[in-house]
Formats: C-alpha cells, sequence, structure tokens
C-alpha cells in the first residue's frame, strides 16, 4: 500500500508535479456546456488587479433598491460564463433583483484555469487573487449603489477554496459565504498540500483552524455566516474537508462542534448552528450519493435553476437556490420587481451548446510555473463526463508514480 503523503513528498522532491500537471492539462480536452449567449459583461479598470483576473458582472433590469452582491467564482477548468449557466447564478439575479459578480481566472495564471488557492502569493489579504477580487467588490458596490452590508460569495471547488481565502482575509467585506465542494482557509500553502489536503483531508483541532482565520487579518468580528456543501461520495475533494470547514467556523463563531438542530431537506441532511440568539450562522448540506460538483435542480419553477453537466450534478436540491435563501437574497418582495410599471418574469434557461476547452501549456506569473487543483472523475456519479472522455485524476497520478520509481508497471 502507497502512502499518499509519502508519494506526494517525493513527487515534490524529485520535480515531478509539473509532469503531472502538464498531463492533467492535457486531458481536460473535453468541450463543456456553456450558454450560447451570456448575460456577464466584462468590466475592466477596477484597480491594480495584482492577481491579473477578468471581472464580469450581470445587474437584472428589475434591480432592488439598495441592492444586494453575490459573488461567485467557478471551479477549475471552468468559465464565470459557463458557470453561471450551470448554477443558474443569473436567473436567481433576474428572479429576485441582486447583483452579480463573478471573477474569472486566465490560463496563463493556472494551466487549469484554478484559482490559486493553496499559494500565499495569491490567497492572503491585500496580495495577489484575492486582492483583485476585493477590488472587484469595491467597484461594483460604488458604481452600481450595492448595500455593502449585503455583500455574499460562494465558490466551487478551487473556487470554494478561494471562497474559504476570501472570507478570512475579508470577514468585514462579506456578510456570508458559501463553499460547495472546497477546502478550510489555511489547508495548504504549496502544491503538495493541496494534493494531500484534497485527497486526505488531514484533521487540526478547532481551536488552530479558528486561529488561521483570526489570524488572516485585524478584524475581531461579527463574522460571516457560512454555508457548506459537499457530496458524500467526492472523490476528489473528499469530505473530509466539509467537516475541518465546519471545525474552523464553529471555532470562529465561539460554537460547539456539534450542530443545534438537524433536519433533511429534499432528501438531504442539513445540519444548523445557531448563536446565543438563535440565529442561524452556519449550516451544512450533505449530499447524499453525490460525488464532485455542485447540487442542481433544474428546471422554471421556483426553488429550481441552472443545467447540467461536467460537475454541474442533478441532485433534487439547488445548491445556488438554497444559498441564496440562506443570504435571505431569495425572498418574495425581491421576486416582484417592476420596470416601467411592468412586472418582469423571470428569464428562461438559455440554449445550450459547446465551448471549447483547449489544450494548454504551463502558464507563469511572477517568472514561475504555476500549478493549480486538479478535478477528476468519480465513478457512478450521474451526469458527470463520460469515462472514455474524462480526466481520469487516478490515471494521471498513476503513470507520475511509474515515472517517479514508486510503482512498476
Amino acid at each position: 500500500m502507497i502512502n499518499l503523503r509519502d508519494t506526494v513528498a517525493k513527487l515534490a522532491r524529485n520535480g515531478d508535479w509539473p509532469k503531472l500537471l502538464q498531463g492533467a492539462a492535457r486531458g481536460r480536452m473535453r468541450r463543456e456546456p456553456a450558454p450560447a449567449s451570456t448575460p456577464l459583461q466584462e468590466v475592466t479598470g477596477f484597480g491594480t488587479n495584482p492577481g491579473d483576473l477578468r471581472m464580469f458582472a450581470y445587474l437584472p433590469r428589475a434591480i432592488a433598491a439598495d441592492p444586494a452582491l453575490m459573488v461567485v467564482l467557478h471551479g477549475c477548468a471552468q468559465t464565470a460564463a459557463g458557470y453561471d449557466f450551470g448554477a443558474g447564478w443569473s436567473t436567481l439575479a433576474d428572479r429576485y433583483g441582486f447583483a452579480l459578480l463573478m471573477p474569472e481566472q486566465k490560463r496563463a495564471n493556472n494551466p487549469n484555469a484554478c484559482f490559486n488557492w493553496f499559494q500565499p502569493e495569491d490567497s492572503e489579504r491585500d496580495r495577489g487573487e484575492a486582492l483583485s477580487i476585493r477590488q472587484m467588490v469595491e467597484k461594483i458596490v460604488a458604481d452600481k449603489g450595492i448595500d455593502p452590508a449585503r455583500v455574499f460569495i460562494s465558490g466551487l471547488s478551487a473556487g470554494g477554496a478561494m471562497t474559504s481565502a476570501m472570507l478570512a482575509c475579508y470577514p468585514e467585506v462579506f456578510s456570508g459565504g458559501a463553499i460547495v465542494a472546497g477546502l478550510p482557509y489555511g489547508a495548504a500553502t504549496n502544491v503538495q498540500q493541496a494534493f494531500e489536503s484534497m485527497f486526505q483531508g488531514p484533521a487540526r483541532p478547532a481551536r488552530e483552524w479558528g486561529d488561521l482565520v483570526r489570524n488572516a487579518s485585524p478584524h475581531a468580528g461579527p463574522w460571516p455566516r457560512v454555508s457548506v456543501w459537499h457530496g458524500d461520495a467526492d472523490k476528489t475533494v473528499i469530505p473530509a474537508n466539509a467537516t475541518e470547514i465546519l471545525k474552523q467556523w464553529t471555532a470562529v463563531h465561539g460554537l460547539s462542534i456539534a450542530p443545534s438542530a438537524k433536519a433533511t431537506v429534499e432528501g438531504h441532511p442539513r445540519e444548523v448552528w445557531r448563536d446565543k440568539d438563535g440565529h442561524e450562522v452556519i449550516e451544512s448540506y450533505t449530499i447524499t450519493g453525490m460525488g464532485h460538483g455542485t447540487p442542481l435542480s433544474t428546471g422554471e419553477a421556483e426553488g429550481t435553476c441552472g443545467a447540467a453537466g461536467p460537475f454541474m450534478l442533478q441532485a433534487g436540491i439547488s445548491s445556488s437556490y438554497r444559498i441564496a435563501t440562506f443570504f435571505g437574497l431569495a425572498t418574495a418582495a425581491a421576486g416582484k420587481a417592476i420596470v416601467n410599471g411592468t412586472a418582469l418574469s423571470a428569464r428562461k434557461p438559455r440554449a445550450e451548446i459547446a465551448m471549447p476547452l483547449t489544450t494548454v501549456q504551463n502558464g507563469t506569473k511572477n517568472g514561475k510555473i504555476l500549478e493549480g487543483e486538479i478535478l477528476g472523475k468519480d465513478d457512478g456519479t450521474p451526469n458527470h463526463v463520460p469515462p472514455s472522455s474524462a480526466f481520469e485524476i487516478g490515471a494521471v497520478i498513476n503513470k507520475a508514480l511509474k515515472a517517479a520509481g514508486l510503482i512498476k508497471n
């Protein structure tokens, strides 16, 4: 039996990470579903942009007075427009009148288009990609009259891990955040630790996790509300990471790790933690039988949105809708927005076409090779990439292990 920690360490010592990541990029040639058109508009001139990210935004025609803002971070090998189409965020923005901000990674920064959540220069306060996202928020809040007390953030996988970073580094900016198939803040500070965290989910004491957040900024509270989502069959970012995220944020909020209440919502377990005043400040959904991705319930009815595809998984529950509800965005009043005296109905789902994902080479940023998280397939998961065309994470790792002499042919 090969110990993953020792294997990862040896790969790092032998310099084999570039080979593994190049293999990941070569394996990501499948075309993913994407919208024929997108409501997102690119915004430039939002600051110094030290992380060299792109900014996309959407304001619905029927926007509420003093609107809320949802910041959404895509996963690896995804784009802002593609993730919006799959998760249905702009559909919800139309229904409820909130603004949408979607940062996008460049492949020049990361060969798999992952946010660099594991690099200190990109995931610490006032540095790199974290600061770029903060500057985007500043611009849209100032330019569009956003209520600064109602700014929220959500992300999938690498975007979920970067959501953890944004909540830790800028807790005064965000009233809440949703981490979907992500990792706790401080789980990794390099590629080796990132893989260990993804596949092993190393446990730490709750206090230690909480200190990582408390020490990430000068903020002393109040702290953002947190929503955690994870499939219990996730083999790419194992579910133990959700447990560590909950340990981190219950410690920050000064709560017991034992939940205040448990329930079943649309067939899936939900746990909730309440503060001393009885307010729900943390929630956790465990999506039974689901692998790595964003849980969906597609359709046009209330409580449904989005489109299924790779890492956008039919689960009978819409995480986007439930997250919007938890943060108070999906309210009846917001859904009755009026423009020119006419009530606007929600936009219907857009047609689906294929958007190419091209082969990429390792990019550079600040003169060094950048490596990111890999998204693999989870066998048996509905709506996943077919085995014949998916990037098989195990196959790539096995190839790297053989090249390193750790296993035989």
